[in-house]
């Protein structure tokens, strides 16, 4: 950003970037009462060699399940997270946004600083969600990396982030190959992000037992994070002068968390499934020479603190939260101690509106004023290695009682009043089933394309983290058994994404709830679905009637399904997509979209090899060629689609493999005769001769409609084909409107309740109007300056007459459109305004946004300038305040010009609720 364009005042701008990393209290006036640092007082004590003191570290666990269409790759729209397209969407703007760009509000709800909230929690972000995030918000996404490398900066080169099991996976349940695939992917992930080999892993759900901890020992993970109920005994270490101390048992929770422990992994009672040995405790630390024994470290988080966190009031605000920390605090005078506590991240915003605020707050003013210090566990261990071992109870999770149950029977956890969970144990039992299916495959197959097949599953996380060229052959080159041929490799991809489904099928989420049909559970049975899919194109086995046939004993809680079985049928097996539909999608919407020579459609890159398109009166026509690449497999298809629009909604559609030059131009030859005979029968005739007579032929050939589209493309053409209609309505409401204004306003006059339809009439129309006038000053003010100013004036001055008349008839405007074009508007206005460098065209710009902020204020928008607020923010403290500083040094005209540039800037902080230092403003 630059604030001027090579005129007499570029000194001021340089010197304002010399001046970047000063903080507001440099330019704060004494007299506020409350001075805010950009640049709050860091926990630095990466000098220390031991801790002394309190130390408070809280862990997010930020975590969503996959969401994705498996043949998509893409996450559709889910009308339950309206207004968002999906979940993750919702809840990025209620907490991972949110916590990237934590607000410090005044008393009066003035924005006094913005903190980046990861930079000083302890946080996992599941790999999924990490690999969204990159795409749907860059810039939280980077702010997340930045929190971590500051972090690392901060403490000694130990970071907040820690890693996370790649999709989820209760790992004590997985057998040994699956538990080493889930925590090498999850660290390849992690250090293909932040940069560094994680020190410490995320297990889902806590879920442990001691196989998992070798693992996780053996992948060199030095700590993981548990609940207190997961401890059975604690001890202090072994000592020469104390060679075997007492076992302190703290099966029920008791184990002290403010010190790490450390896990002992080779003693004899350790079975390979994890259980422990006959007296259920076994002997581990009897040897005071634990030198080279392996072991992994355990932080164990505060329960009652973290439960107070999910399901209290403590985060209501910034003093109830350290308050209940402090009650943490021991007074027994030990030299370091560490409170720690833990819970889903998605609970600071999401979970509990506008409690990122509160940590904000605790983390940046109240810790440091009390001395206490905001580290990481990785930090921690750095400075206070365990001087106590721990034994763990044989298999458990934080979210279950009753071990791990709750992802394979009917345990209780998670019950929904009278449901059972019946399902979870023939659920489970027949994904094992299939697992075992694709394993058998997979060594079958992977040996004629892999040097060594399992690790190729492993080293396959490169390409999910990058899916390029560069990454596959870089895959490829390490883990092929000789150089494989294109087709080779599609079939090796094939067989990669059937163990990667296979894989994602356990997702924990498929269990969590109570009952099998919902969301969680019908997406792992889509995984399945087209791991089965893959399977029956690899190795020409029909797994499918089988695995059905076992999900029949599952039951479900829902009258309509009745079974697993059912289910399958009903949800997972007609959402299946194949090439043949997506080029479907293609024809259809190319009806209303100009597409290039090269397009992708989520996960296929569509080349148009031909295309024609011909209307002849209310009927159009178009045929092309096509080839679908897929950019997961690289598989190719070529094929030839026709598709007739008669109109309104209804779309006839056909598609079949490419048949060659001489056919496609019979074919196109064909059509367009019938097409000239201005009849729909003809045409739908000619189709259906030319591609088959059936919804599926045995050739392959399909015929679509506009319900085969893709649910996003549907529901845009769907609006689209009603616009028409919409518009005619506008229109009528518009008169009913006007007509009857009078007879409105005398109501209103009155305070009696208008009719209904006069009421809905006015609101319509209004909204109406609002929206046009929104259109019509966004299209004109596309480019900054706009050329036509006076134009701009009289759109504005429209639109305050809007409010005004909405105002007075008591209008409720439900107008999303309107609301996004005003978010939009302001956000670029303040863009010009901050890069104005002449006093003359600086102040219509400021007129301009406050005029549409008070209009949002009018019409009750609820206007959403998170953005706008950033924006100054980060402005005001990196360039106006500098800027201002150094002209108040001198006083030559340049500088007096300077002041009067930046006086209006520096005041429009007021209009976006932005508290600016008094001293700026006088």
């Amino acid at each position: 950003m630059t604030f001027s364009r090579h005129d007499s005042r570029s000194e001021w701008s340089a010197l304002a970037f010399q001046t970047d990393s000063l903080r507001l209290d440099d330019f704060a006036d004494p007299a506020l009462n409350r001075q805010w640092h950009t640049d709050p007082p860091a926990c630095d004590t990466q000098g220390e060699r031991s801790a002394t003191g309190i130390y408070v570290t809280v862990h997010g666990h930020f975590y969503q399940p996959p969401r994705e269409n498996p043949y998509l790759n893409a996450i559709e729209r889910q009308p339950s997270a309206s207004p968002y397209h999906d979940w993750n969407e919702r809840i990025h703007y209620e907490c991972y946004r949110p916590n990237a760009f934590a607000r410090v509000l005044s008393d009066q709800g003035d924005l006094l600083g913005i903190v980046n909230n990861y930079e000083y929690l302890s946080f996992n972000i599941g790999p999924t969600l990490m690999s969204w995030l990159e795409h749907a918000d860059p810039e939280v996404y980077q702010r997340i990396l930045d929190a971590d490398r500051k972090s690392c900066d901060r403490l000694g080169g130990h970071g907040n982030a820690i890693a996370q099991v790649y999709n989820h996976i209760i790992l004590p349940l997985a057998n040994d190959r699956d538990k080493r695939t889930q925590i090498r992917w999850g660290k390849a992930d992690f250090k293909a992000r932040f940069g560094r080999d994680p020190e410490g892993m995320w297990l889902a759900e806590t879920a442990v037992d001691y196989s998992t901890l070798r693992i996780l020992a053996e992948e060199g993970i030095r700590f993981i994070i548990l609940a207190p109920s997961q401890a059975q005994r604690c001890r202090p270490l072994p000592t020469p002068d104390e060679r075997d101390p007492y076992w302190i048992e703290v099966g029920g929770s008791q184990i002290d968390p403010v010190r790490p422990y450390r896990c002992f992994l080779n003693s004899p009672h350790f079975q390979r499934d994890g259980i422990l040995g006959q007296d259920g405790l076994g002997e581990t630390g009897a040897d005071p020479n634990l030198a080279d024994t392996p072991y992994i470290d355990i932080f164990f988080y505060d329960g009652p603190i973290s439960r107070d966190m999910g399901f209290n009031d403590v985060l209501s605000s910034s003093e109830h939260f350290v308050g209940r920390i402090g009650q943490a605090v021991r007074g027994d005078h030990r030299p370091a101690q560490l409170i720690s506590v833990a819970t889903d991240g998605e609970t600071f915003g999401h979970h509990k509106g506008g409690t990122e605020k509160a940590l904000a707050y605790a983390f940046t003013h109240e810790f440091p004023q009390r001395g206490w210090l905001v580290t990481n566990f990785a930090h921690y261990l750095s400075l206070h290695p365990p001087t106590w071992e721990v034994e763990l109870k044989p298999v458990t999770a934080w979210s279950c009682s009753h071990g791990v149950d709750r992802w394979q029977d009917d345990c209780g956890c998670g019950g929904g009043g009278a449901w059972h969970q019946k399902w979870r144990r023939p659920l489970r039992d027949a994904l094992d089933w299939l697992r075992d299916q694709l394993i058998a495959i997979y060594e079958q197959s992977g040996g004629s394309f892999f040097r060594d097949p399992w690790a190729a599953r492993d080293g396959y996380v490169a390409v999910l983290v990058e899916r390029s060229d560069t990454a596959l052959d870089t895959f490829f080159a390490a883990y092929q058994s000789h150089d494989l041929t294109p087709a080779e490799r599609v079939e090796a991809l094939k067989l990669l994404e059937m163990q990667r489904h296979a894989l994602l099928m356990y997702t924990s989420c498929g269990w969590f709830f109570e009952e099998v049909s919902r969301p969680e559970g019908t997406q792992i049975l889509r995984y399945a679905a087209r791991a089965l899919e893959l399977a029956e194109d690899l190795a020409a086995v029909r797994l499918e009637p089988e695995f059905v046939r076992r999900l029949a004993a599952i039951p479900s809680n829902v009258e309509q399904f009745g079974n697993g079985a059912e289910l399958y049928r009903q949800l997972v097996a007609p959402a299946r997509i194949t090439p043949e539909q997506v080029a479907a999608h293609y024809a259809i919407s190319s009806l209303f979209h100009s597409y290039s020579q090269e397009q992708r459609l989520y996960c296929y890159s569509v080349q148009r090899l031909d295309y024609q398109l011909r209307r002849m009166g209310s009927l159009t026509l178009a045929l092309g060629q096509v080839q679908l690449t897929s950019e997961i497999t690289r598989e190719v298809v070529n094929l030839e689609f026709a598709v007739l629009h008669l109109g309104g909604w209804d779309f006839h559609c056909c598609i079949r493999p490419a048949s060659g030059r001489r056919a496609y131009l019979q074919l196109r030859d064909e059509l367009f005769e019938a097409l000239s005979l201005a009849s729909a029968a003809q045409v739908i005739l000619a189709m259906t001769r030319t591609f088959g007579d059936s919804q599926s032929d045995l050739c392959g050939n399909r015929s679509f409609s506009l319900q085969d589209l893709f649910a996003e493309e549907r529901h845009r053409l769907m609006h689209l084909l009603s616009q028409e209609t919409l518009t005619r309505l506008d229109q009528l409401y518009t008169q009913v409107y006007r007509d009857n204004y009078g007879v409105l306003r005398a109501f209103h006059r009155d305070a009696l309740e208008p009719p209904r339809e006069l009421q809905v009439a006015a609101e319509i129309a209004i909204a109406h109007r609002l929206t046009h006038s929104l259109q019509a000053l966004e299209r004109e003010t596309s480019d900054l300056p706009p050329t036509n100013p006076e134009l701009c004036d009289s759109y504005l001055s429209e639109l305050e007459a809007i409010a005004a008349e909405a105002n007075q008839l008591h209008c409720h405007l439900t107008v999303t459109p309107a609301r996004q074009i005003l978010e939009r508007l302001i956000l670029r206005l303040l863009w010009q305004a901050l890069n104005e460098s002449e006093l003359d065209t600086l102040e219509p710009t400021l007129v301009w946004i406050e005029q549409l902020l008070a209009i949002g204020e009018q019409l009750h928008l609820g206007l959403a300038l998170d953005r706008v607020q950033e924006l100054y923010w980060r402005s005001l403290h990196r360039y106006l305040l500098p800027r201002w500083s150094v002209a108040q040094q001198h006083s030559d005209a340049a500088a007096k010009a300077e002041l009067a540039l930046l006086q209006p800037l520096l005041s429009l902080g007021k209009a976006l609720r932005i508290e600016v230092p008094l001293g700026a403003l006088a």
